[in-house]
């Protein structure tokens, strides 16, 4: 009985998405028939719900398709109608914020925090790592964070207590053009928070 139930359920859910459906292309219908002006607007809508749907079932994923159809939805809705910023991004950067992040795909730095193209300079690694200073390792975070310190001058950096073994952050933060705060993401729940790091620095003595 269970088994026949369930069965029944399902056939009746179909039945009814079979109705929204129609009703829905009926009333497309009945508003083209009214409204012949918003032909191409439908046409295009169309177009784009059909490759969503299509991109939605795995036996018909195609990467390249989705690198191309992502690629011209940037062009066509953001570069093409913000000729100023790109312009001035052309002529080169200078961001307000260094973030580390995890290379989770989940947790894109600037999705979550709608970061705009030229304002974070973006360092990603598993676990949003941040090894101590050191000249001989460790040098693609290292260059990252030199760069990023000493030529684009940032004012706020998202990361780790880690980033005060690096003399040039170091210096940067006690002279004050340096802020360091740390961030979590909870993708799960949907939860972010940002607090601040109180440091205390001693005067250097020697023994």
């Amino acid at each position: 009985m269970a088994a026949k139930f369930s069965k029944c359920m399902m056939l009746c859910c179909k039945e009814e998405d079979m109705e929204s459906y129609e009703e829905a292309i009926a009333k497309l219908s009945q508003l083209l028939s009214m409204r012949c002006d918003l032909e191409g607007i439908a046409a295009e809508k169309i177009k784009n719900l059909t490759a969503e749907l299509e991109a939605a079932d795995p036996e018909k994923f195609d990467p390249v398709e989705k690198i191309r159809a992502g690629f011209t939805h940037f062009k066509t809705q953001k570069y093409d109608v913000n000729p100023d910023l790109y312009g001035r991004l052309a002529r080169g950067q200078s961001p307000k914020f260094l973030v580390f992040a995890c290379s989770d795909s989940r947790v894109c730095p600037s999705h979550i925090l709608n970061f705009q193209p030229g304002e974070a300079f973006v360092v990603r690694n598993i676990a949003s790592m941040v090894p101590p200073y050191d000249k001989k390792k460790y040098s693609g975070v290292g260059a990252a964070i030199e760069y990023a310190v000493l030529h684009l001058k940032e004012a706020v950096n998202v990361s780790l207590g880690n980033l005060l073994t690096y003399p040039f952050v170091r210096e940067s933060v006690v002279n004050n053009k340096l802020a360091l705060k740390g961030a979590h993401y909870d993708f799960v729940d949907g939860h972010f928070e940002l607090w601040d790091l109180d440091f205390k620095f001693a005067p250097a003595f020697s023994l």
